[in-house]
């Protein structure tokens, strides 16, 4: 069996508030080593139809400060079978938000068939990143 349990969580992390940290503090609480796969801006655009507000290498670079991280590595697409054949993960850390979602339904049944555990974390209520970044637009555009 193997001793050091290796965690992974997504995130775009742009404008990093508190949620995020949980997250990330409550990943770490549950792992050896904690990588963390930060959103590029194209990935972003991609589904949201947006870029970050705050781009890829700063919110990289934000990310690998917290001391809960191990390691961050770029998130280039949504495929979470693929990250854990590159990565090697054994517990993916997701927001319970996403839980029953058409993606990570999907993805949890995969995962079963070779041992890699999600574990859904709480959201934190009252905070958002898309809030935050909407009312900065608002305030920016004069709104």
């Amino acid at each position: 069996m193997k001793e050091n349990k290796i965690g992974y969580t997504t995130g775009v992390f742009d404008l990093f508030h508190i949620g995020h940290l949980n997250i990330l503090k409550k990943a770490k609480e549950m792992c050896d080593y904690l990588i963390v796969g930060v959103s590029t801006d194209e990935l972003v655009f991609s589904y949201k139809n947006k870029k970050p507000i705050i781009p890829y290498e700063e919110r990289k670079k934000i990310v690998e400060a917290i001391r809960y991280v191990d390691e961050v590595v770029p998130q280039i697409n949504r495929d979470k079978l693929e990250a854990q054949k590159q990565i090697r993960f054994d517990i993916m850390f997701v927001g319970d938000d996403w839980k029953g979602s058409k993606l990570f339904s999907a993805t949890e049944k995969e995962f079963k068939k070779s041992g890699v555990e999600i574990i859904y974390l709480p959201y934190t209520k009252g905070t958002s990143s898309t809030v935050l970044s909407e009312t900065l637009r608002k305030i920016r555009d004069g709104a």
